[in-house]
């Protein structure tokens, strides 16, 4: 019997403005309690927000930001020989989009600004211009990683 896991992943609906995935995506990882419309309405505004501070597309910003946060290689732990090692790994396309999914949500929810629109909008700026909570992530993550490069022939 295999070990593998089964995909599970599912087809997303594309957002009904911008006709986007990635956007039902993000809203689908910050909705709260099934409330899809009101994180819907604060993206939205987070958006056009972020077209008015750029002066550029909307959409096109915000997938240059997400960009900016989606990690190129992790650290997975691997126990061999009763010694645990982390050892750096690639990330794929799938893992990249919702790892930085996860962290736009905790950086945005971990900003001090009032609305959940002005968080995002926030966020997603710093962003774009390659810094933030998010980004930071991402870099520790690759310092992480980096670090550990002597690890690296425990790959899997």
């Amino acid at each position: 019997m295999t070990r593998k896991k089964k995909d599970f992943s599912r087809e997303v609906l594309p957002d009904p403005k911008y006709g986007d995935v990635v956007l039902t995506k993000t809203m689908n990882v910050l909705m709260k309690d099934g409330k899809k419309s009101v994180v819907e309405k604060a993206l939205y505004i987070a958006l056009d927000t972020l077209a008015e501070k750029t002066k550029e597309d909307s959409l096109e910003v915000f997938h240059k930001a997400l960009g900016n946060i989606k990690p190129v290689v992790e650290v997975r732990s691997r126990r061999v020989g009763g010694a645990t090692y982390q050892v750096p790994t690639e990330v794929s396309d799938s893992r990249a989009q919702a790892l930085a999914l996860r962290w736009l949500n905790s950086a945005a929810k971990s900003r001090s600004e009032r609305t959940l629109a002005e968080r995002l909008s926030g966020e997603l700026m710093d962003a774009y211009q390659n810094r933030g909570s998010a980004v930071k992530k991402r870099e520790d993550t690759h310092k992480m990683a980096d670090a550990n490069k002597a690890f690296s022939h425990f790959r899997w």
